[in-house]
């Protein structure tokens, strides 16, 4: 049996629609998979672009499982649409066919099958529509109890011929797509222990955003558990390189003589508004050009659409809301794909429960809240906030702390 090495094919959608910049995010894709793979348990040698795609070549010997691994990871890394797991060989029909075969007993139980082959230089003299009848042919031998069907099929055995090598597989499963982290500048995000934040910061990071979490915690004034939940989720987020920062601001206090200060009913309007000034403040430091929240149109008292005009006059920064239309069903799907759900499901004090009002005000009105506002110590309160926020670092292959002006 002819040995071959063993590739990663990282498929690309719409990158691959830019223009004459697609060159750039191909670059910034490649850091990022390079970064994200250098772990002892990922056995990568290179990574190259070729013919529109990421091959990632691993190392001599690598088994079927750990490629597999290799490929799981690959594809939940923004900007990649399809990841397959296969092998280079050389441009020759019989050991593209063999190539072939053994990715096929690889790639689990299927019943029908197809090939589509793909000539992307004229140098090799077979076309594309000769090896898919060529190759196919063969392979049809060698699994006679198998159906060919061409539209549909269990299994689709991809044939790429470029200019001195070929890339044949047979497993292939789909990426989370999107844009490369990196390639559209920063962002601050809330973000909470609970289930909406973290999706809300995943999905400006599968946008191209590099994302920088402030956490306020409820502490002094609760335990500091939210903070090590926080921790977690920011663990699961590091593993594809969608954050790489995250501020822990203890608000406790602060909230302690808002309670004590103004009416009920305005309260989390308050502590919200006070939240955002302090984001605001960090995001400048860090050269970010606007805030994200997880906040969900009507989904809670504070997340109404009176309320939230008066929450965004707190700052001038923009402020993004990619779930602002999503239900709490949509969500949780989306927190147990990133891998959070469970995370955020843990009951823990944090900054949201602390000091609430029996009525929150769901139809704030503005001038009511800048009155209320108008005695606080705001400003004040804002620089010992930003002073003691705690920063906890985390990998991310497109964050440079050097370019963040201070």
């Amino acid at each position: 049996m002819a040995e071959f090495q063993r590739i990663c094919l990282a498929h690309y959608h719409e990158i691959g629609l830019k223009g004459h910049n697609r060159a750039s995010f191909e670059r910034r894709l490649l850091k990022n998979l390079e970064a994200l793979l250098r772990d002892d348990k990922f056995p990568v040698v290179t990574i190259h672009r070729i013919a529109g795609r990421l091959c990632v070549f691993l190392k001599e010997g690598t088994d079927w499982d750990t490629a597999r691994a290799c490929a799981e990871v690959i594809g939940k890394v923004p900007g990649v649409a399809r990841v397959s797991c296969g092998y280079k060989c050389p441009r020759d029909l019989g050991l593209m066919t063999e190539a072939a075969r053994i990715a096929m007993g690889e790639a689990g139980e299927f019943e029908t099958w197809r090939v589509a082959a793909r000539r992307n230089h004229t140098d090799f003299p077979t076309t594309s529509m000769e090896m898919n009848q060529l190759i196919g042919g063969a392979l049809h031998e060698l699994f006679p109890d198998k159906t060919v069907r061409m539209k549909h099929p269990d299994l689709t055995v991809g044939v790429e011929v470029v200019q001195n090598a070929a890339y044949v597989y047979a497993f292939s499963h789909r990426g989370i797509g999107g844009l490369p982290v990196g390639s559209s500048g920063r962002l601050v995000c809330l973000l909470s222990s609970g289930i909406d934040s973290p999706v809300a910061l995943w999905k400006v990071a599968r946008r191209g955003a590099t994302c920088v979490g402030v956490h306020f915690s409820g502490r002094p004034q609760t335990s500091d558990a939210s903070e090590y939940l926080v921790d977690d989720i920011a663990h699961v987020l590091e593993e594809t390189g969608c954050i790489a920062r995250v501020y822990v601001v203890p608000l406790g206090d602060c909230q302690r003589e808002i309670a004590l200060a103004v009416p009920p009913a305005l309260r989390v309007i308050m502590y919200r508004r006070l939240m955002f000034k302090v984001a605001e403040r960090l995001a400048e430091r860090e050269g970010a050009k606007a805030l994200v929240t997880g906040e969900s149109l009507g989904q809670v008292a504070s997340q109404t659409l009176d309320n939230m005009v008066c929450t965004d006059d707190a700052v001038t920064m923009p402020i993004f809301r990619p779930l602002i239309g999503s239900d709490k069903l949509d969500i949780i799907d989306d927190a147990q794909r990133l891998g959070t759900f469970d995370i955020s499901s843990q009951d823990a004090p944090d900054c949201c429960t602390l000091f609430m009002p029996r009525s929150p005000e769901t139809h704030a009105q503005l001038a009511d809240v800048r009155a209320a506002e108008a005695p606080l110590p705001i400003a004040q309160w804002i620089d010992e906030l930003v002073e003691s926020a705690e920063i906890h670092d985390y990998r991310c292959p497109s964050y440079s702390r050097k370019k963040a002006p201070r």
